[in-house]
């Protein structure tokens, strides 16, 4: 997890296993309005209830009429209530990752609130690289939250989104995040928190509810080869976690203003997370400014204890991690070993106090200290604001923008339902509910498979060929044969589903599962019409096979398409959406994991050694489909309707701006962005694009750069992306603009971000263009 069922062995107690069962309380049968959480009746005279006193004011009357067993228990998930004080005890622990959810026990369903509107995986709504949509799914989700917690069935602070980066393909939880490039996660953190929070009030200030950013940071490794996250490492350079890991958040606490960001359970350079001063205090605290609380990995304080074995007695461990920033822990350690730190002298009751500071604002920013819940803000919402039609049509529009054409030979797709009458659906995954909502998912309002939706345009003939995704042993493949020779056509939907990746579950092959390239590779050559392949699956598959099989035209990747994926994959292949979908993470071919273990952290390749790198930015080897890739049913032109000259002048704040010294720089030379003026220092470029195809399309205009070479550089790095709706026939104007100092700068070994000064090539879509920075050269001067 956040949030993970499964835990280290040893550090998974009895007294974690009790807590934990006592946190998921049966589903009642009937849900009533949730009572208040605070100051009603007498409580409303304390101070910390007056609605008009700046929120600093309430919370620190409230610590201090806490004793200090009070404050303890209110360090963890499963808060205990203060009933002196009129005080409910609290769940922190809910999710919201693509839906409300009820991995965490904080949310539960039943009663009026039967189920959620189950969007599509994270991956694959990333692929529809639409910013307006990520923000637009996190104000619905927030909608059935609140309206859920008003019916007394879920909390107010979700551990949601995961924007670690995907960095290699093998990850079980890859799904859940935004893909490999961290441009594309960060905006997908800071406007999905913003669509989850909907800040209001003076400031901003108050929240509807409270999102997280997880798992920080360089966490991506569950369970691969004998090595799992409770025990792994992970040595990343300054410049890896500068450029690559802290890229998403930082825009979580920077852009998008998050109430919370978890550490992780795994160590950074010798360190756990969770106990690590220079990654929470400092950096998310400190550089960041988060305004919120830090909270850890389900049980992850315990884990650097009882199984990394970082400090000698459990007090120590709950003593680092109060002092290096964590505030709440998810599992029950701080709230057993909290006291005994403080007797010994560990830890001083005012870093006790500093904790409760930040959770406490968090709840009172949600309103929890301001009495009864249905007077409030969003008090309204109730159960005909969950399911709704609205948000179910949401779903299916996120699924459809998401797909993927990756392959479509002869202009085989969009079928014509007055041509292709009957249909032969088959493969594992062609009949499946849960799978395609994948993990980290709560109860679905409904259903809609790919045998359903593909019978709403045309007859269709079953079989699923595999049993299931492993497809080992003997198998019903000639049923599946048999059903192709029948139809007008073939949809095969094979792929993955959390039996072969998920949380704990890295995959070593990229390879389909068992038997499924037997099976496609024998409906392919026995298909009366066209197949098309449908690859259903978080993570990225080898399928270099039917890539190059002329008897497969068209391949889609639809990833886990939430509730409506199966109308929405129909709707893609009989021509009543034309797909605008691009990879959010490179297709490598299996060689590439024979030769890339999943311990190294390093982004870069290094030729002495053979190591080819990781994602489109640094790795050099082949791909089945690069990061990007995605065709449409139209075919866009672009042309440059209007660009910056070539030589643009860096302004520098003063002589010592300049440097070149550092042997990393041997090549070229940068000016520090610390030594820049960066306000308003853009190129923009004017780009028309013409859809010169029959069909109305969406288009993703992705805008990459490729700076001066030097050791830093990347091949080209993502530095925006435009969505464009554009009819047949006609012709839109994008306007591109690159921000010198965000989007032109590199990181140095030491973790510095600098601008090159020299040649900048923007890519932007199939053209060029090249911007030449220089500084201004009167205040030029070699320096550190």
């Amino acid at each position: 997890m956040a949030a993970s069922k499964q835990y280290a062995a040893g550090s998974f107690s009895l007294f974690f296993l009790v807590y934990f069962l006592l946190s998921s309380s049966i589903i009642p049968a009937s849900v009533s309005s949730r009572p208040a959480f605070a100051c009603v009746g007498n409580a409303r005279n304390f101070p910390f209830c007056k609605t008009s006193a700046p929120i600093h004011k309430r919370v620190q009357d409230l610590i201090g009429r806490l004793a200090l067993e009070e404050k303890i228990r209110l360090l963890v998930n499963n808060a205990a209530a203060v009933p002196r004080l009129g005080i409910q005890g609290y769940e922190w622990w809910s999710e919201a990752l693509h839906g409300v959810s009820n991995v965490g026990p904080g949310t539960k369903f039943g009663g009026q609130f039967p189920g959620a509107t189950s969007f599509p995986q994270v991956i694959l709504t990333a692929a529809s690289f639409n910013e307006s949509l990520w923000e637009e799914i996190g104000r619905v989700v927030s909608d059935e939250a609140r309206a859920m917690y008003n019916g007394g069935m879920a909390g107010l602070t979700y551990w949601s989104p995961n924007v670690n980066i995907y960095r290699d393909p093998r990850w079980g939880r890859g799904q859940e995040t935004p893909g490999e490039d961290p441009v594309l996660a960060a905006k997908y953190a800071a406007r999905y928190v913003r669509g989850l929070q909907q800040p209001y009030g003076p400031g901003g200030l108050r929240l509807k509810v409270a999102a997280c950013c997880k798992h920080y940071t360089a966490y991506d490794l569950d369970n691969w080869n004998g090595v799992d996250r409770f025990h792994f490492n992970a040595k990343v350079s300054k410049q890896d976690l500068e450029d690559t890991y802290d890229v998403p958040f930082k825009a979580c606490v920077v852009d998008g203003k998050v109430a919370s960001v978890m550490c992780s359970y795994n160590q950074v350079n010798g360190v756990p997370t969770c106990a690590d001063p220079q990654l929470l205090k400092n950096t998310i605290r400190g550089a960041w400014g988060l305004n919120g609380y830090i909270v850890s990995d389900c049980d992850s304080v315990g884990v650097y204890y009882d199984t990394q074995h970082y400090t000698a007695t459990p007090e120590e461990a709950a003593a680092d991690a109060i002092k290096a920033g964590l505030d709440l822990d998810c599992g029950p350690f701080l709230a057993v070993h909290t006291a005994a730190a403080v007797q010994q002298g560990r830890l001083a009751v005012s870093d006790v106090d500093l904790a409760l500071a930040y959770t406490l604002t968090v709840q009172m920013r949600l309103g929890m200290f301001d009495g009864e819940p249905g007077s409030q803000p969003f008090g309204n919402l109730g159960p005909q604001h969950v399911c709704s039609r609205d948000h179910q049509a949401l779903a299916l529009e996120a699924a459809r923008q998401g797909i993927v054409l990756l392959k479509n030979d002869r202009g085989v797709l969009p079928l014509d339902r007055n041509r292709f009458r009957t249909v032969a659906v088959v493969g594992p995954n062609a009949d499946v509910t849960l799978t395609m909502i994948g993990n980290y998912a709560g109860v679905a309002c409904r259903y809609t498979t790919p045998l359903q939706g593909i019978g709403s345009y045309a007859k269709t003939v079953h079989q699923r060929g595999c049993n299931d995704v492993t497809c080992r042993g003997d198998q019903p493949i000639e049923a599946a044969v048999a059903a192709a020779r029948q139809a007008d056509a073939t949809v095969l939907v094979v792929g993955l589903d959390q039996s072969k990746e998920a949380e704990f579950k890295d995959r070593e092959s990229l390879l389909l599962p068992g038997r499924q390239k037997e099976l496609v590779d024998k409906v392919a050559l026995a298909s009366r019409g066209p197949t098309v392949l449908v690859i259903m699956s978080g993570g990225p598959l080898d399928i270099t096979g039917p890539k190059n099989d002329p008897r497969v035209p068209s391949i889609l990747w639809v990833g886990y398409p939430g509730q409506a994926g199966g109308q929405a994959i129909a709707d893609v292949i009989f021509g009543a959406h034309n797909p605008g979908g691009k990879l959010p993470m490179t297709w490598y071919p299996q060689e590439y994991v024979k030769k890339v273990p999943m311990t190294e952290m390093g982004m870069r390749a290094n030729p002495a050694t053979g190591y080819p790198g990781r994602t489109y930015r640094f790795y050099k080897g082949p791909v089945v489909y690069p990061f990007g890739h995605g065709l449409s049913y139209s075919r866009f032109v672009h042309s440059l309707a209007g660009a910056p000259p070539t030589a643009f002048a860096v302004p520098l704040h003063g002589r010592r701006a300049f440097a070149s010294r550092n042997a990393t720089f041997a090549s070229a030379k940068a000016v520090k962005v610390t030594h820049a003026k960066c306000d308003g220092l853009h190129v923009g470029v004017d780009v028309d694009v013409l859809n010169v195809g029959d069909v109305d399309g969406s288009h993703t205009l992705l805008v990459y750069s490729t700076p001066p070479a030097g050791d830093w550089a990347p091949q080209k790095q993502l530095v925006g992306f435009h969505k464009v709706r554009v009819p047949a026939k006609s012709q839109a104007r994008v306007a591109v603009g690159v921000h010198v100092c965000k989007d032109l700068s590199v990181v140095d070994s030491h973790g510095t971000r600098r601008i090159p000064i020299g040649d900048h090539l923007l890519h932007i879509g199939d053209l060029t263009h090249t911007v030449s920075l220089q500084p201004e050269t009167a205040r030029l001067e070699i320096g550190s």
